[in-house]
């Protein structure tokens, strides 16, 4: 049985964000020259082509076997058909946000955040080394101990 993802639509996005930028811009001269299908590499009878198929034609030579189950699992795909304009138009939005935040840029780079980590993880093993350099913790009740309200006498 197939397994089926609970959000296709987050997955195609994210398949669409691992594709090289140049695949992506491939990608989209592609879907603006050929007929767009899905369920299938080809379809002869409307003479479309997959996505990554009309991105390979257009200089994107990558070979990413997510992206079709992807792409299949978002259209729910059973059969070899062209795709709707709604599909076309997502994979398009997809397509220009991922393209949009990569010439952005991120705010911050993953070398910066992993050698921040780097940076907090030693400081945490440094201080666990040396107990004595660490902030001395302090506990205190918030509320004042409590006596009982009738004093215990002692059963002699």
């Amino acid at each position: 049985m197939k397994r089926r993802y609970r959000n296709p639509a987050q997955r195609l996005r994210t398949t669409v964000e691992a594709l090289p930028e140049r695949t992506r811009h491939a990608m989209l001269r592609g879907m603006d020259a050929n007929p767009i299908v899905v369920g299938a590499y080809t379809d002869p009878k409307s003479g479309g082509i997959c996505p990554m198929l009309a991105a390979h034609r257009n200089g994107g030579r990558t070979n990413l076997g997510t992206f079709a189950l992807a792409w299949d699992a978002f259209t729910d795909a059973r059969r070899p058909r062209l795709a709707t304009h709604r599909e076309l138009g997502t994979l398009r939005f997809y397509l220009e946000m991922s393209l949009l935040d990569a010439e952005q840029g991120p705010t911050t780079s993953l070398a910066q955040a992993a050698a921040r980590i780097r940076a907090e993880r030693a400081a945490a093993a440094a201080s666990v080394a040396d107990p004595d350099s660490a902030e001395e913790i302090r506990v205190r009740r918030l509320r004042p101990h409590r006596r009982p309200r009738h004093p215990v006498t002692a059963i002699a």
